[in-house]
């Protein structure tokens, strides 16, 4: 019984987190079997429902805060303010991906993805109406990642994180319908810095696991307190993350 009030407990304060992720994954499988033809209403329409549902579910469980899955997951009030943030914009960024500027497709993407930029192929794709809708659960999983971000209660959960969100952007910045092969050279060059990004992130919580022992925020305060003569290690493990988050949040280049 205590098992099931745990996992129940776990389940009810990530629920806003699962919903945006699991939908992400219906959303796949639509794009795998819903007919071309009734896809892009598909995915705008079970987009649109899940954030409204997981900002519902956001407030229903207000009340609910602490710590979680296996302590990587921590939830307070200011953590649920920034996701109920995150929900009302991406829902704003849903409804501008999904207008059409009085066309007939979606203006915002290219009509197939996997042509060539200019190419027969994607003018025939454009006169056929056809639209890429699967940058909405590619939205979803980004979405999904930044609601996660906030709520990381340690240096890998936070790593994940940020891989979420990333991974999905990387994609969706390389289909604009216009200036395709500027928008490829984009996501080229977005993938590139955040692997550069990563692997700085990934050296600096190696350093600072050395020092304390652990990823957790907790015993990472706790082992700068008390840890003598590795003062060097701690600033320089602190230092990797800060540049690895200062190019993920594209505060620099």
């Amino acid at each position: 019984q205590d098992w099931i009030d745990t996992e129940f407990r776990s389940l009810w304060i990530t629920a806003t987190m699962l919903i945006v992720f699991g939908v992400g994954v219906v959303g796949v499988l639509v794009e795998a079997f819903a007919p071309r033809s009734t896809r892009h209403l598909a995915q705008v329409v079970l987009s649109v429902a899940t954030i409204v549902i997981a900002f519902v579910a956001l407030v229903i469980t207000g009340d609910s805060a602490g710590v979680t899955v296996g302590g990587t997951v921590a939830v307070d009030d200011p953590t649920r303010f920034m996701q109920g943030a995150l929900l009302l914009l991406g829902l704003l960024g849903l409804f501008v991906m999904a207008d059409r500027l009085g066309g007939e497709t979606a203006d915002a993407f290219t009509p197939l993805g996997a042509a060539s930029p200019g190419s027969n192929l994607e003018a025939q794709a454009a006169r056929k109406g056809w639209s890429t809708t699967e940058v909405f659960p590619l939205a979803l999983f980004a979405l999904a990642g930044m609601l996660l971000f906030p709520a990381a209660n340690d240096l890998l959960t936070m790593f994940v994180a940020l891989e979420l969100l990333s991974l999905p952007l990387y994609l969706m910045s390389g289909l604009a319908r216009r200036r395709r092969l500027l928008s490829q050279e984009a996501a080229l060059k977005y993938f590139v810095l955040g692997a550069f990004a990563s692997a700085f992130l990934l050296m600096g919580s190696a350093l600072l696991y050395g020092v304390a022992g652990a990823v957790d925020y907790k015993t990472l305060g706790e082992a700068v307190r008390t840890v003598p003569g590795q003062e060097w290690l701690i600033l320089a493990g602190l230092m990797l993350v800060i540049i690895g988050l200062l190019f993920k949040v594209a505060a620099v280049p």
